[in-house]
């Protein structure tokens, strides 16, 4: 069985199936910028993408990403290892303050753009009302997601 995560392809065997996939991507891959908040799927601190879309890592087991591919925020770097721009607007928004739920936030906010690149700040808040954070009081998050957003209408993204 398999899996692709960060663009790599990762063989995975039968004893590591009922294994939380949090776990597995922490401890196993080493993966820890998805990170562990409540540990019920509530926070959104553990989000990844699983074939494009925001899950939760915390709820799932890795039988749950076989033959499925895993984007995880160690794989928004660029292939010459820049940040992506979605990133880099984290920064210059100031959006990152303890930086604990900004993994998960970067992650739905990708897929959120990818499937619509020209969104409003309405739009923009119901799509990262899922992630919690207790320090930025989402403005800064806000306005990163829309300074980012044009990077999306020219495809020159990873996806």
């Amino acid at each position: 069985m398999f899996t692709q995560i960060n663009r790599q392809s990762i063989l995975l065997n039968e004893a590591q199936l009922d294994q939380s996939l949090l776990e597995f991507l922490r401890e196993e891959l080493r993966l820890t910028g998805t990170k562990n908040g409540c540990g019920e799927g509530f926070c959104g601190t553990c989000t990844i993408l699983i074939d494009g879309k925001p899950k939760k890592a915390c709820i799932l087991k890795v039988r749950d990403i076989v033959d499925k591919s895993v984007l995880t925020i160690e794989g928004m770097t660029r292939e010459d290892g820049a940040l992506h721009p979605l990133q880099t607007a984290f920064i210059q928004a100031g959006a990152i303050q303890c930086g604990y739920c900004i993994p998960g936030m970067v992650l739905t906010a990708h897929a959120f753009l990818s499937e619509h690149p020209q969104p409003t700040r309405p739009e923009i808040r119901k799509a990262i009302s899922a992630n919690l954070c207790r320090c930025t009081g989402y403005q800064q998050i806000v306005d990163a997601i829309e300074a980012a957003s044009p990077f999306y209408q020219t495809n020159d993204l990873i996806k």
